[in-house]
Parts: structure tokens; C-alpha cells; sequence
């Protein structure tokens, strides 16, 4: 690896406010006057998901801003709630506005919807560019269903790290576990009561009663309603985009990724091998690889 790349560049905390005064937190790495790669986690996570990626990026002359979604990590956790994709989309138009040009944006899973939402609501082109990390309009059921599944078990949260390790083997078991649970520190935190809960708001979910609640009817409807009004966002693009899929993805399988192509048909598309839906965690070289490639092509185009 190029020494440029095994130097990690420092990371700063900073913060945005979205339209309804949400506090967003974000860690920033990089020059300020390089260009902005802003990138959005999923459902579940926080800005910590990105870490490798953003400080390789940060490396090759990029500024990187990873950000907490609303109800996650150390963002705010809106006292109404507020969980719908729109208020997701808001928010990104809202932090778009406040950087000084157009970002690329890296979105996965729920930041992906989020940044093809927000596309969708405004008339120019609010990006650079897009990179989709497995999600497209066309989401499968059964994968929906798996995810929500486990983000909805253990309500009670968990008695020690050891415990939260061994249940996301079995909801990873294609993923090597690490000997360290230390990690999991970012993305749970220890309460009161001495057990250890998601550093998300349980109303990111709880509030969707139509997904929560098993009715796969309800379900489908949900998902055929998403799909109609993201295909629509994703034709606006007019700026270069890539898909990057999971090749063991259960949520985005080869049809969504071909009716995202044809929605918008100059984007390119990559499948990451053994890697499901959390590409990212599952190979992040390979990811990372491909995000540097697309990113510096762009940059040299």
C-alpha cells in the first residue's frame, strides 16, 4: 500500500443543522477546499461504518464527510420522531446546502434512498456525482423483511458485547468474526441498566407500523410505493452514478439492478464478490477500491 495511504489523515467532528433544526454530526477528514465526498450510512449504523473508506479517500486528496443520520449515533433523535424517507431527504438537501459545492455523494442502504429521495424533490442537480452501495428503487421483500427482523429483535438490548457479537454472526454468518468486540462500541452504547442497546432510535422502526407489524400485504405495498418514487428521482440524474452491488445481496437483486440501469442509463455497475447487503463491512477493500476508482476517474474527466 502507497505510504500516502497507511498515513491516516485526522479527523475533525463537525456539525449541521437540517431544516427543522435537527443537529447532524458528522466526522470530517481531509483539506476544506478539496473536493466533498459525502457519505451516508444505513439503517442501523452510524457515521463510524465508514472509517477505512473515508480515510483512504481523505488520503487521496478528497474531503470525506461521514454523517450520522438523524436518530443514529450522535445526531439528534428528534422528539417527534420523524423517520420518514422524506425527512431522511430533507436532511440531505439541508447539508448539501451548507457545503461551499456540489458533493459527490456515497449512500448505502437507507443513505442511498435518502440521496435518490432528495434528488427527487428539487428541479437541478444536487450532486457531483452518486455512488448507490446495494439500493435501487426495486427492493425484495425478503430482504426488507431479514433486515427489519433483526434490527427489531433484542428489544431488551444485550447483556454484554460477547452477546451482540454472536447474534450478528448468525445475521452475517458469510462474515469471518473478529476476535474484538471492542468495535462494537460505535454502534452500541452501554445504559443505565448495565445492558448494552443500538445507538438508533427504536422508532426509526417502531413508527412503521405497516413494516414492523409482519403484514407481508402491507409490506409490499410499502416497497412497490418506494419503488415508483425513487425510479422517478433516479431519471433525474444527470450526473455520473454507479451502483455498487453486494453479489449475495438479498435485497437488491439482478432485475433491480437492471431497472436502475435503465432508469438511468449512463450509470455503471459493479458487484462486490462475497459481499451481502453491507458491502462495506463485508469486503471494504474491494468496496473501496471501487468508490477510488469511479471518484478518480470523475476527477480526471
Amino acid at each position: 500500500m502507497a505510504e500516502h495511504q497507511r498515513i491516516a489523515p485526522p479527523v475533525r467532528r463537525i456539525e449541521f443543522r437540517a431544516a427543522d433544526s435537527v443537529r447532524l454530526v458528522a466526522d470530517e477528514r481531509g483539506e476544506s477546499a478539496a473536493p466533498v465526498v459525502l457519505l451516508l450510512h444505513g439503517g442501523g449504523q452510524t457515521r463510524h461504518a465508514w472509517g477505512a473508506t473515508a480515510v483512504v479517500l481523505a488520503a487521496r486528496g478528497w474531503r470525506t464527510i461521514a454523517m450520522d443520520l438523524r436518530g443514529h449515533g450522535d445526531s439528534d433523535w428528534p422528539a417527534s420522531g420523524g423517520y420518514e424517507i422524506t425527512d431522511f431527504a430533507g436532511d440531505v438537501i439541508a447539508v448539501v446546502e451548507q457545503l461551499p459545492m456540489a458533493p459527490f455523494v456515497v449512500g448505502a442502504s437507507l443513505g442511498g434512498l435518502a440521496a435518490l429521495t432528495a434528488q427527487g424533490l428539487v428541479d437541478g442537480q444536487l450532486y457531483a456525482g452518486v455512488v448507490l452501495v446495494d439500493v435501487t428503487p426495486r427492493l425484495e421483500p425478503v430482504g426488507v423483511e431479514r433486515i427489519v427482523g433483526f434490527m427489531a429483535a433484542h428489544p431488551e438490548g444485550f447483556a454484554s458485547l460477547d452477546d451482540a457479537a454472536r447474534a450478528i454472526a448468525d445475521y452475517l454468518p458469510h462474515r469471518r468474526r473478529t476476535a474484538s468486540v471492542s468495535g462494537l462500541e460505535r454502534t452500541l452504547r452501554e445504559c443505565d441498566d448495565g445492558r448494552w442497546r443500538w445507538r438508533w432510535d427504536v422508532r426509526f422502526l417502531t413508527d412503521k407500523h405497516d413494516i414492523v407489524g409482519g403484514d407481508p400485504t402491507a409490506l409490499r405495498d410499502r416497497t412497490e410505493r418506494l419503488r415508483r418514487d425513487l425510479t422517478d428521482a433516479a431519471r433525474r440524474l444527470r450526473v455520473p452514478t454507479l451502483l455498487i452491488r453486494g453479489a449475495l445481496s438479498d435485497l437488491v437483486s439482478h432485475e433491480g439492478a437492471r431497472e436502475l440501469l435503465e432508469a438511468v442509463p449512463h450509470a455503471r455497475h459493479v458487484d462486490v464478490a462475497d459481499a451481502a447487503h453491507m458491502v462495506a463491512g463485508d469486503q471494504n477493500d474491494l468496496f473501496t477500491a471501487a468508490v477510488v476508482d469511479f471518484l478518480d476517474q470523475e476527477r480526471r474527466s
